[in-house]
């Protein structure tokens, strides 16, 4: 079957996504133990692909996500807006002391050899209190949403969240509308929520195994592919995923055991250090499959470079480009969010669009 993207009205929402909305605080170069001072992300591996196909591509989107009536919930809020992106909220009061709260994501970014460490406070998270009868599914649908999307790391909040992401996906397909997952599968959070005696990579194939049933488009590597799926592929190298082979040879594996899937990407990377990366991306698509170039890469915050080109390559589908031009767009719009601090882009369409068709890093004047 082909992907089939529904057409573009004036009064609709191009996309929505599911997930948690959290505050990264990042100390930069310092570890977070020697740290004085740190800056503040709002971020969210599903939000961050709504804020940048809002502000660097224009796109009308929306997050679907909880939200906590205090102070740090009101400085997500407020970021929210400034990306243009529409809110669709369940709100909880916060009591003061323990909760709910919005989830805090500690970082630093490393430098050189010294690779970034990237830890959660996830307690008593709000996101993680959602449920499938959390949202009125009919409201935001009648919104004419042409592309829902969600991921991995939300699905692990909770052991309620896959079916929360299930029954969303369900009521996006009977309003036609594309459905999208980023595999992004993280086993400390699975294992955070596996119930006694359980083993908690099995339980994460399990969960991700219902929740990719319903799903059109596929964002994730190998290593995601196998780990989180329990697909069978070539063994993976720690240093990186930049053989685009290892990813195409495990398209047969995908197609099979979920046909409903109608198109697979990621990007590739290979590290050199934490600030020198080679970069590409491949999309497998219709039965085909394409490689964007390799561009070596300078990086200030590797943080979001995934989310960058998830929204770069969703922003060409949605427009009707060819899976190349998309699958470049994504490409090049994942680079330069790892030229940025913060986890969502600072970049326009022009410069994604410059830099998918060949152009350098000279002063622009």
């Amino acid at each position: 079957m082909l992907l089939q993207i529904p057409k573009k009205t004036s009064d609709g929402i191009d996309f929505a996504a599911l997930g948690a909305l959290v505050i990264r605080l990042d100390s930069g170069i310092t570890p977070i133990e020697y740290a004085d001072t740190v800056q503040m992300h709002v971020s969210g591996g599903e939000y961050n692909v709504a804020a940048n196909l809002a502000r660097a591509f224009g796109e009308r989107t929306a997050i679907i996500s909880a939200m906590v009536d205090y102070p740090l919930g009101w400085k997500i809020e407020s970021e929210v807006r400034k990306m243009g992106v529409i809110p669709f909220y369940t709100r909880f009061p916060h009591d003061g002391v323990r909760g709910p709260n919005m989830a805090h994501v500690y970082s630093d970014r490393g430098q050189g050899v010294r690779a970034p460490v990237v830890f959660y406070n996830r307690s008593n998270e709000a996101a993680a209190l959602l449920t499938k009868e959390s949202f009125a599914w009919d409201e935001i649908f009648s919104h004419k949403i042409r592309w829902f999307h969600s991921g991995g790391i939300f699905s692990a909040l909770s052991p309620a969240t896959p079916d929360l992401v299930i029954k969303a996906m369900q009521e996006a397909h009977s309003h036609e509308a594309v459905v999208s997952f980023d595999l992004n599968y993280r086993k400390k959070l699975w294992a955070s929520i596996a119930q006694s005696g359980e083993d908690a990579q099995r339980t994460a194939q399990q969960c991700l195994s219902r929740i990719v049933e319903n799903v059109d488009v596929l964002l994730g590597n190998e290593e995601d592919l196998q780990l989180g799926l329990g697909l069978e592929g070539p063994k993976m190298e720690k240093s990186g995923n930049s053989d685009p082979s290892v990813f195409f040879a495990m398209m047969d594996t995908v197609s099979k055991r979920f046909p409903n899937i109608k198109a697979v990407a990621t990007t590739l990377r290979e590290v050199h250090s934490t600030n020198s990366h080679d970069w590409s991306a491949v999309l497998y698509m219709d039965g085909k499959g394409y490689q964007a170039p390799t561009c070596h890469l300078d990086v200030y915050d590797r943080v979001g470079g995934g989310d960058g080109f998830a929204a770069g390559l969703i922003y060409g589908l949605l427009e009707g480009k060819d899976p190349e031009e998309a699958l470049r767009l994504g490409w090049a719009h994942g680079a330069l969010l790892t030229t940025y601090p913060g986890d969502t882009t600072m970049a326009t369409r022009a410069q994604v669009e410059a830099l998918a068709h060949g152009a350098n890093a000279r002063i622009q004047r």
